[in-house]
């Protein structure tokens, strides 16, 4: 039996306050056996009432679902009273590397890490720890690299309803709360759009391990990359090419040695035979 208008709207209420996550219109139905225009008609009734009257709180989409928030005027009040600024609070790399992966996913840590000029493999780690972002299959080329998309958590964390609601890169910084570095937003719209070249679909599972494995080698790849110096490789290519004749005109070295060697060990030899086929002084004063 249907409930009442009040009372489904009040259990909606009770629904909403203790669910951390967005809860949805198809759930809601089912569980409460309503239909979904009766559910989708008191959300909108509860959002209407939260939204004139003014309070801590608002209803809002979020990731195909509905959610109760706090007011956004309030942050600072709720940051002072937990005492929690900074506390789990991206940073200006995380922030920067999750544009990167929202505007141009699904997309590779080396394509990221060319977009950004640095290495960010340890960044994608964090915002993966943090579910901002998932791997989302791999890559087609040599290597079959991992893809990154954005999450559920990503649209949660920011207030989207869809990937498709982010606003202007441009404005990126707006919905973050950060100045995002013009020279990277210029590198973003410069990079490619993300691949569909991908050899594993989403569904596949990939452990925590094979990511890191992945992540910790393309690290090790750089990081070899950025020791070996271009101008000590080309001297090393030059010395290598060097004639044997002007190895051999150096004023010191071993190489310079040991040719003089052997001709002090030839007249080393020759003195001996010589000496051993003259006859003694001995021998000529007994003659």
């Amino acid at each position: 039996m249907p409930m009442e208008a009040t009372e489904l709207r009040a259990a909606l209420e009770a629904i909403l306050f203790l669910s951390s996550d967005p809860v949805r219109v198809d759930d809601l139905s089912e569980s409460l056996d309503e239909t979904k225009d009766a559910v989708s008609a008191q959300l909108e009734e509860i959002k209407r009432v939260l939204d004139d009257h003014v309070g801590g709180f608002a209803l809002e989409q979020a990731a195909g679902g509905w959610r109760l928030t706090t007011r956004a005027e309030h942050d600072s009040v709720l940051k002072k009273y937990f005492a929690k600024k900074g506390e789990n609070r991206l940073s200006l790399a995380a922030l920067e590397t999750l544009a990167i992966v929202a505007y141009r996913q699904p997309i590779t840590a080396p394509e990221v890490s060319d977009i950004r000029g640095v290495n960010a493999t340890g960044v994608i780690r964090t915002l993966l720890e943090r579910r901002m972002i998932r791997v989302a299959g791999r890559k087609n080329v040599v290597g079959s690299p991992f893809l990154y998309r954005t999450t559920k958590d990503f649209l949660v964390h920011f207030g989207l309803n869809d990937i498709r609601d982010l606003p202007r890169l441009e404005e990126f910084g707006d919905l973050i709360g950060e100045n995002i570095n013009d020279d990277l937003v210029a590198a973003i719209n410069a990079a490619e759009p993300g691949t569909d070249n991908v050899i594993e679909t989403e569904s596949v599972a990939v452990s925590e391990e094979q990511v890191e494995e992945q992540l910790h080698e393309q690290t090790a790849a750089e990081f070899e990359g950025q020791r070996e110096d271009p101008a000590e490789v080309e001297s090393e290519e030059s010395r290598e090419a060097e004639p044997e004749e002007a190895r051999e005109e150096q004023p010191s070295g071993q190489l310079d040695e040991q040719p003089n060697e052997q001709p002090d060990e030839q007249a080393a030899v020759a003195a001996e035979e010589s000496q051993l086929e003259s006859p003694t002084s001995g021998e000529v004063n007994e003659e």
